[in-house]
Formats: C-alpha cells, sequence, structure tokens
C-alpha cells in the first residue's frame, strides 16, 4: 500500500535496524483517515474469505480491527494480554512472546466471541517474529473456527515471522514489507 509506505518514511522514526516507531500514525496517535484506507485494504484483500469477524491482540491491533471490522460489517474481537475480572465464562488462552517487550504474556478471549462457524480474519500492527501471530491462531484453532486471512500493516522482512506463517499455509498479506532499514532509510519490498 504506497500511502502507508509513504507515511512510514515520512513520519517513522527508525529507531534500530529492528525497531521502527510509527506511533505518531498507527499505533499510538491514530491517523483515521489513514486508519480507514488500511480497513478498506484489507476488506479488498479479503472479501472473497467469507469473513466473519475480525480478531486481533490488544493495544495496537484495536483500531486497525476496528475499521476492518467497518468495512466488512463484521464485529471484532481482541485478545487481552491478561486475564480481567470481567472475562466470566470459558475461555481460550495461549502464550506469547513480546518482540517489543522481550516478556511472554497469556493472551485470553471469551470462548464465547469465537464459534466453531466463524471464519477469522486476524489483524495487527507489526509482524515481526510471528509470536503473536502464532497465539492468535493457535486461538482460533482452539474455538474449532478457521483462520481465513492474516492482515498486517507492517511486516518486518528481515525477520522470520513472514516466511513461517506463510509456510504454514496462511493467507498472509502485509501492507508494507520493509526489507532493511537502518539510519539511512528504508527499503520496502516490491
Amino acid at each position: 500500500m504506497k500511502k502507508l509506505e509513504e507515511r512510514i518514511v515520512r513520519d517513522g522514526k527508525v529507531i534500530s535496524q529492528d525497531i521502527l516507531k510509527v506511533d505518531s500514525f498507527l499505533n499510538h496517535q491514530i491517523d483515521p483517515v489513514l486508519m480507514k484506507e488500511i480497513g478498506e485494504e484489507f476488506y479488498r484483500l479479503f472479501k472473497d474469505e467469507g469473513i466473519t469477524k475480525i480478531l486481533t491482540i490488544e493495544a495496537s491491533g484495536i483500531a486497525i480491527a476496528s475499521f476492518t471490522a467497518m468495512a466488512f460489517h463484521v464485529p471484532f474481537v481482541f485478545a487481552k494480554k491478561a486475564k480481567s475480572l470481567n472475562i466470566d465464562g470459558d475461555v481460550l488462552t495461549s502464550t506469547v512472546k513480546s518482540f517489543t517487550y522481550g516478556k511472554e504474556y497469556t493472551i485470553t478471549v471469551a470462548k464465547k466471541f469465537i464459534r466453531p462457524d466463524d471464519r477469522i480474519l486476524i489483524v495487527d500492527d507489526f509482524l515481526a517474529n510471528g509470536m503473536a501471530l502464532n497465539g492468535l491462531t493457535d486461538i482460533v484453532h482452539q474455538a474449532g473456527a478457521v483462520t481465513a486471512g492474516i492482515g498486517i500493516c507492517i511486516e518486518k522482512g528481515f525477520q522470520k515471522g513472514g516466511e513461517e506463517i506463510r509456510r504454514k499455509g496462511y493467507h498472509l498479506e502485509s501492507l508494507a514489507i520493509i526489507d532493511k532499514m537502518d539510519e539511512t532509510g528504508i527499503t520496502f519490498r516490491d
């Protein structure tokens, strides 16, 4: 998605060869016009997959999931990073190691929100090593539902996550794939 790539170049900040800050428009402060276009692009890419629900992980994926769900006219669910008192009944859980925070946590979704007849589109802001996606696909599998697609805003193509997810057979679409980034700039994959 050319517009997202242009915005990354203009407003993103390369912190290191592994860390890119896009908090001014994607995952802390949100640009709703860009987010609407991202949701519409995910709709274009996955509209023939019979999507019944969007799934993401808190907190950075929530805005992406919201705009994507509006484009599909379906609900979205987000996995919580800690079991809270307001989740009642049966839950689906999986363990995820965060690349950004360098720690493990258990993600939780109330079982009543993902049914066996659901066709799930998973969306998130970044794909690095694929740990969050492994946890989310595990939750979908536990529910007996189908992961019908995975939509990522920014994939770090120089890390192994995208390759591993594709090798598992998932329909993965990344709107911007970065092959290299450093203090001299960002190189996107064609």
